[in-house]
């Protein structure tokens, strides 16, 4: 727990209305929460970037908890196609805008709380503006530019920040402490926009975003109430289909655009920085032209090539050890921007992962240091053991 976050969120009043003790009764029943850590939720300005999947399920729980002050951030207009999983809207909302729907729906659940929507789109000029005006900010955006945006505005701002992502049947988490841990940028230095499929375009599981949203709200109370261990300097990556979570340590990089010992991102450069910076695409095609999706079939058929390509496997070494494609080398994601003189540029890289995922996160980094056509197994290896080898275990 971060001294400064403590003394930021004081509680803005002494006692608890009866009304408020009925309401949260139960965390007032919590040593650990009780009528000092419910002041400090009523106290909390908190920020949620993106009111979809993610950030649905996040604002209804905050809002639930008493969270005092809730801003809400999309410049998005609810669709039928979220309603699959964005749980913070009805079908009568079809058409509106998702910040004010959403607004409204929290309202609902707790009038004696302050809800903003900003119905805006991030960028480079308005993103320190907003984010100064809360404590905690909670990132559940799609786009990966976004991400860093708010990432930057954080450290700088000295904001802590919990940041979630899915993909397919895969998600992650991992909450940022500036001055005190590892940024977004830490753990994905070089992504480009589109390096990660859209759900509309990859899919996705439609409770998956209700699990990592949740886990982001947790975060939240905890650091606003003082209680339990941050994942600070850690990312949990949770994977629906086999039901499990596994955690990978990540450390702050003295590299870092932004938090490093000698950052280009600053106060004073926020705005060029952020427009040139790596993963700041200007472009809206949700696929880089030089990405190669490929299914089990095609790999499989490119490996009986004379020229086959060079077969990069970025699961932990558990997992490689428990069953991996003849010929791979296994380089784990989080190692791959240190080895990537490994990867042989030549041959025309294939990364692989257990689904798809984390193998997509690393043609990105791929891309930004100039490996042309990497190639992604989708579905990665569980899709290689239903579609071409049975007998291959993976973990």
């Amino acid at each position: 727990m971060l001294p400064a976050m403590a003394t930021a969120l004081q509680p803005q009043a002494e006692r608890l209305s009866a009304q408020e003790r009925q309401r949260y009764q139960r965390h007032l029943t919590l040593t650990e929460i009780g009528t000092t850590g419910q002041l400090k939720l009523r106290g909390a300005r908190v920020l949620i970037v993106g009111a979809g999947g993610l950030g649905s399920p996040a604002a209804l729980y905050l809002a639930a908890a008493g969270c005092g002050t809730i801003g809400l951030v999309d410049c998005d207009r609810v669709e039928l196609s979220n309603l699959q999983r964005q749980l913070l809207f009805e079908t009568s909302d079809v058409g509106a805008p998702k910040a004010t729907a959403g607004a409204a729906r929290l309202q609902a659940i707790n009038p004696d709380i302050r809800i903003h929507g900003h119905a805006l789109e991030l960028d480079a000029d308005n993103v320190r503006i907003l984010v100064a005006d809360y404590d905690l900010v909670l990132d559940g955006s799609d786009r990966l530019s976004t991400r860093y945006l708010v990432n930057d505005a954080c450290v700088i701002l000295r904001r802590p920040l919990v940041t979630a992502a899915i993909h397919r049947f895969e998600g992650q988490v991992m909450t940022c402490l500036p001055g005190h841990s590892a940024c977004y940028r830490c753990a994905f230095p070089q992504l480009p926009d589109g390096a990660v499929g859209s759900c509309a375009q990859a899919g996705v599981l439609g409770v998956l975003p209700g699990v990592l949203g949740t886990l982001q709200a947790t975060e939240a109370i905890k650091l606003i109430t003082g209680i339990g261990d941050p994942l600070a300097g850690r990312l949990l990556t949770y994977d629906a289909l086999e039901l499990r979570f596994s955690e990978f340590q990540v450390p702050r990089r003295a590299d870092c655009a932004v938090c490093g010992d000698h950052p280009v991102i600053t106060a004073a450069t926020f705005a060029t920085a952020c427009a040139t910076a790596p993963g700041d695409s200007m472009t809206h095609d949700p696929t880089p032209a030089a990405l190669r999706r490929l299914s089990a079939a095609d790999l499989h058929a490119l490996l009986q090539a004379a020229s086959a390509p060079q077969l990069v496997d970025v699961r932990e070494p558990v997992e490689f050890a428990a069953g991996h494609l003849a010929g791979s080398v296994n380089i784990p994601l989080a190692q791959l921007p240190r080895r990537l003189g490994e990867v042989d540029a030549q041959r025309q890289p294939v990364f692989i992962c257990r689904v798809g995922g984390r193998s997509m996160a690393a043609c990105g980094i791929a891309l930004q240091a100039g490996i042309a056509s990497p190639g992604n197994l989708e579905g990665g290896m569980l899709a290689w053991a239903a579609q071409i080898d049975p007998s291959l275990q993976v973990l």
